[in-house]
């Protein structure tokens, strides 16, 4: 009884960390779209933030109350678009503080004139012709200063109000007051959005984009006429990261064990060779004949393995291994077995769709990279095209493998294609977000023409296009659209259709 309890609670233990192992993978994926990112940002570090200044004001008569609503506007401004306009520490605090001075030398103005109460009616809280001056200033001190900062006029029209706050002090102590308040407030703020943007965000493929991470052991299946092409591919990627390796694996099948068998020569009767029976003959002719299968099969990959070490630097091991119930299934489980993170296969096809192979390389929980070449073998790739259809891990990892390939010399162009001229500021940003977290310089395009259109005019201009295998869709989805790369056959560039796990 003790046995079933305890093997029911390590069977439900299973499953709760699987499941978590899910939502974690979910949540990582989740949060790589930037504007994921930002509204989490957001909704932490704001609050945090304005709790903060909100102790140290508790803690020192120095920061009113009054002064936060534009404190947390502005910082929501900062948070909210870390590269727009506004997103300067400098300017935030330059702004605010050019807002409290013009708002406390409005009233100052008032205070000696008649702007106050211009008809002598009565003593009013606020003065329209202050407010009016307030905003004039903050205009004006902001433009000739560059600090134009929108929480500055809330900032102005807030200091025409704060007296009303400050007890009865006077004129200079308030204008010390609520000046350094701000300033203080604001430098807060501003410094911890700072060290945010510095050291996460304008890092966040580091910390949070698994491929920049991983995809450098490389597993690469050598099947058909594409496949030394393919694991020239795959060297290249693995040689990026300097943990990188590469494996050929050839998997032999019966097929090949049948037509060895046709070629050797099977001792006769007359021959010099004797066996004790015949059935002992057979077992060891069909033993040497698998034996000598993969000797071939191993002798091949090794002279593959000294090629890609000579030309491009990286380990590369070679694994000869029986064929399974499924081709695919098998190379799952040697990329498992030999630490491999990433499977680069030469793309293949059956009655004009994908094969049974590549279908199940793009079903499983481990990158995947089908390459299809447009002819002439290459070993270099210094043009990559990246059409990305939204941003996510996918469009991530599919710019990160064209700068691995292209290096520091190379070019690549990110693009995308939109329906209406109206989303092409939204498609302009998307783009923007995906290229500012990686290091050198790309090219974003945005196109109103089709997908099909655009490829097709600028194939030429391209060793590469590198493009999703849409495995994130659903089939549904794939039936009424096809995934591009299933609508574009002749390409004069090799084509890179890449799997995210």
């Amino acid at each position: 009884m003790l046995d079933g309890l305890r093997s029911r609670y390590h069977a439900v233990l299973r499953r709760v960390r699987r499941f978590e192992r899910r939502e974690i993978r979910e949540f990582r994926r989740w949060i790589e779209h930037t504007t994921n990112l930002i509204h989490l940002s957001v909704l932490l570090f704001v609050p945090l933030l304005i709790a903060a200044v909100t102790a140290v004001s508790n803690s020192v008569d120095v920061l009113p109350f009054v002064l936060f609503p534009p404190l947390a506007s502005g910082t929501f401004t900062l948070f909210a678009e870390p590269e727009g306009e506004y997103a300067s520490p400098t300017k935030f605090v330059g702004g605010l503080t050019a807002g409290a001075l013009c708002g406390t030398v409005a009233i100052w103005v008032g205070l000696h004139t008649s702007m106050r109460d211009p008809l002598g009616t009565s003593q009013l809280l606020v003065s329209p012709a202050e407010a009016a001056l307030a905003i004039f200033l903050t205009g004006g001190v902001t433009w000739a200063l560059d600090f134009e900062e929108p929480s500055a006029f809330s900032t102005a029209l807030l200091a025409l109000i704060a007296p009303a706050f400050s007890g009865p002090v006077g004129f200079d102590e308030f204008f010390l007051q609520f000046v350094v308040s701000v300033f203080v407030a604001s430098t807060i703020v501003a410094a911890a959005f700072h060290v945010w943007r510095e050291q996460f965000y304008e890092r966040r493929s580091r910390y949070l984009y698994q491929s920049t991470k991983g995809d450098d052991h490389v597993l690469v299946p050598m099947r058909g006429e594409g496949s030394r092409t393919a694991a020239m591919f795959g060297a290249r990627l693995a040689a990026a990261h300097d943990a990188g390796k590469v494996v050929l694996l050839d998997v032999v099948d019966e097929e090949a064990i049948d037509a060895a068998e046709r070629t050797m020569q099977v001792p006769t009767e007359e021959s010099e060779t004797e066996f004790v029976d015949a059935v002992a003959a057979e077992s060891e002719g069909v033993e040497t004949e698998e034996v000598r299968v993969a000797d071939e099969s191993a002798k091949r990959l090794e002279t593959e393995a000294n090629r890609i070490e000579t030309k491009v630097g990286v380990p590369c091991e070679v694994v000869v291994v029986g064929d399974g119930d499924d081709l695919s299934r098998t190379v799952l489980k040697t990329a498992r077995e030999t630490n491999c993170d990433l499977v680069v296969a030469p793309y293949e096809q059956e009655h004009g769709s994908l094969s049974g192979f590549v279908r199940g390389l793009f079903q499983s929980e481990i990158d995947a990279i089908a390459f299809r070449s447009a002819g002439e073998p290459r070993e270099r790739w210094k043009r990559v095209l990246v059409p990305v259809r939204r941003p996510g891990d996918t469009a991530h990892a599919m710019i990160d493998f064209a700068q691995r390939l292209t290096g520091l010399t190379g070019n690549i162009s990110v693009c995308t294609c939109i329906d209406r001229e109206s989303e092409r500021r939204s498609a302009e940003t998307t783009l923007a977000n995906l290229v500012e977290t990686f290091d050198g310089s790309f090219e974003t395009r945005v196109s109103r023409s089709s997908i099909e259109s655009f490829l097709t005019a600028n194939d030429t201009y391209y060793d590469l296009t590198v493009m999703g295998a849409s495995t994130d869709r659903s089939a549904a989805s794939r039936f009424v659209s096809p995934p591009t790369f299933e609508r574009l056959q002749e390409l004069e560039c090799d084509v890179a259709i890449v799997h995210r796990g």
